[in-house]
């Protein structure tokens, strides 16, 4: 097939970017894709920086390979640091009644990380509190992704102080801001970087908070018009929240959307000037939005899963995610660089997937 180049945008979601993981996999097997440039948020700005570090080593196919070798080191190392054996266990007392499902909610180790965040904080751990997700970026197989080399990487922070949205791209996107872009912070200190537009040392959390992720740094004129999301957060749920944690899944999934149908909304209101022609000096972009998800698979899971995910979900995601892309490669391969695959319009007020 001929080339075509995109835009990658990548969600966040913690352990559930084990979908990303997967879809990221499948694309990368396909040497007549390019990525172009790669906006990532949270767990997705950990997806993205292990791309740029293997595209940025090597040409080619090598450098895809390398790009697939970081991934599965990656997650192999979030699988270690979130492995639950009680969760197996308290899964393996099967079958149980919905009270019991409601009482190991109750009693999860999930619940109980819950539970304690709201009493204490991670500045509260003094000497012995470390981030782990900065040596699992460190010892990656090819590390280094602050380079001019492979795709153009764009990472999200939310500034605590000013509560903006701050992307860190090319040379000051380090191993500090990757943290920041992940940086709940109900888990982990916020990560403090110098800002030069400011002078002073800014404190960061997660991007979700504003962009999750971010879509403008792609509209730039030298980039493809083409951005492909990989949604992580369930667009639609069906049914209405009834229980505590479902009350408490629903509102994180909502708001970590909220900024992404903020920017779709605007995407779709210069589509519509376009479409009118009121924009004939083509002084703004008309993007061409496309969508890899498996709503079904996140409908099956919950937000608590995200922080600690019962054993194999990582596989079954990452299998979830290969087989996601591979139906948008079959049948949307050709629609690339050509048209949207998603019905703004309809999607803004319902399902809006093209099938």
């Amino acid at each position: 097939m001929q080339e075509k180049q995109i835009n990658l945008a990548l969600q966040g979601g913690g352990a559930h970017g084990a979908f990303a993981w997967g879809v990221l996999d499948r694309l990368l097997d396909e040497s007549w894709l390019r990525f172009s440039a790669i906006s990532g948020t949270s767990a997705g700005a950990l997806n993205g920086a292990a791309i740029k570090a293997g595209m940025a080593r090597h040409n080619g196919v090598q450098g895809r390979r390398a790009a697939q070798r970081n991934l599965d080191c990656l997650w192999g190392e979030v699988g270690q640091l979130s492995d639950n054996r009680m969760v197996r266990w308290m899964h393996s007392l099967v079958p149980m009644p919905r009270s019991m499902h409601r009482l190991t909610e109750m009693f999860s180790p999930a619940a109980w990380l819950d539970g304690l965040s709201r009493i204490f904080s991670p500045y509260d751990y003094g000497p012995f509190y470390s981030n782990p997700l900065g040596a699992v970026l460190r010892e990656l197989p090819y590390p280094g992704f602050d380079g001019d080399s492979g795709p153009e990487l764009f990472v999200a922070a939310t500034n605590v102080r000013s509560g903006r949205i701050r992307v860190f791209t090319g040379r000051r996107v380090t191993v500090d801001a990757v943290l920041a872009s992940a940086c709940l912070p109900t888990l982990f200190r916020a990560v403090e970087i110098p800002d030069p537009a400011t002078g002073r040392v800014e404190a960061f959390w997660d991007g979700g908070f504003t962009g999750n992720p971010a879509l403008f740094p792609l509209y730039a004129r030298h980039l493809p018009r083409d951005i492909v999301i990989v949604n992580i957060n369930p667009l639609m749920r069906d049914g209405i929240p009834k229980t505590p944690v479902e009350i408490s899944d629903r509102v994180n999934e909502v708001s970590f959307n909220s900024s992404l149908m903020s920017e779709l909304r605007a995407i779709n209101f210069v589509k519509r000037l376009h479409g009118e022609n009121r924009l004939q000096d083509k002084a703004m972009k008309d993007p061409l939005i496309h969508m890899i998800l498996d709503d079904l698979l996140m409908n099956d899971l919950n937000a608590r899963s995200k922080m600690m995910p019962a054993p194999g979900l990582l596989e079954r995601m990452k299998r979830a995610g290969q087989a996601a892309a591979d139906r948008f490669l079959e049948d949307h391969a050709d629609a690339l660089n050509r048209h949207d695959t998603v019905d703004l319009p309809e999607l803004l007020t319902g399902s809006g997937i093209v099938g």
